[in-house]
Formats: structure tokens, sequence, C-alpha cells
């Protein structure tokens, strides 16, 4: 399971404009040259930001892009949505089927009850997550999911009986 680039740096670009603080903007050269990326790519990814509802953009000699609402009502799992998708889709048994056309484990599938369980996990604490969060330091960032996570020797996750 790996995080996209588009994903990452679309997260760094959202970040850098949340340190600019409420009401506060940066142009697309200034969030390229913070996060080493190309101005083009830094575009893009402002576009399905903005697109999303989580960036705003202004024109003009003072413009640039600000947050289109508090850092507080970003969840991070929406963000991720936007710029790249969920870990699993329920379609997704349906679009990798290998040669056939339905999958041969479509009736019994031990992988796919691991990779749903794995998702509800995400979105668990994806969907208590904020850029408000994501605003901290690393350290206080360590903490917060340390918080959040369940403790440690707890043994193996097990989904709830079906």
């Amino acid at each position: 399971m790996k995080l996209t680039s588009q994903e990452e740096y679309g997260f760094r670009c959202l970040l850098q404009i949340g340190r600019a603080g409420p009401g506060g903007s940066l142009t697309i050269p200034e969030i390229s040259e913070a996060e080493g990326i190309s101005v083009p790519y830094t575009a893009k990814l402002l576009r399905m930001l903005r697109r999303g509802g989580f960036v705003k953009s202004v024109r003009g000699k003072e413009g640039g892009y600000s947050l289109a609402r508090p850092a507080d009502q970003i969840v991070v799992g929406k963000v991720l949505e936007t710029l790249g998708g969920r870990f699993f889709e329920p379609g997704f048994c349906e679009s990798h089927a290998g040669q056939a056309t339905v999958c041969t484990h479509s009736v019994d599938c031990s992988i796919r009850s691991l990779w749903r369980t794995v998702q509800v996990a995400l979105d668990q604490v994806l969907a208590k997550t904020t850029l408000q969060d994501l605003l901290r330091t690393e350290v206080e960032m360590t903490g917060w999911v340390a918080s959040v996570s369940p403790p440690k020797g707890t043994g193996s996750v097990r989904p709830p009986a079906v």
C-alpha cells in the first residue's frame, strides 16, 4: 500500500497554505519553491484541491491560494479521496478479475475481507484527522497518533463477526 506522489504533494501544498494561517494566501510559485516541485505540477494539484472545495483562488496582484474553510473543517480522508481515491473501493474486484469476466474468487475471498477491514480502519482514522491536526510538529503529531491508535500488545485486529 503506497501513497501516490499526487496525494503526498497535494497534502504538502495544502499544508503550506494552511501554515499561512486564516486569511493568508500563497502563490503557485511560492508553494512550488517551498515544496521543491514544478510550477505546472503545483498548479495541477491546486486545481484539484480547488475543485474539491479545500482551497480558493484570488486573481490579481494580491492574489494567491487560501483555505476555502477553516483548517479544523478540512478532513484528511476527504482530501485523499479528491487527490487519489480510497485504498479499497467496492468495485475493485470487478475491475481486477484477471483474464476472466468475473473474478474466480468472487464467492469466497479472504483477501477482499482483509482489504475491507483495512479500509474501515483507514476511514476511522482519516475521518478523525483534520488539516489542523497536521499543522502540528512531528513530535506533537506522533503523540496525537498514539492517542487515536489501538494500544500496543492488544493482539491482532479482528473484524466483527458477520
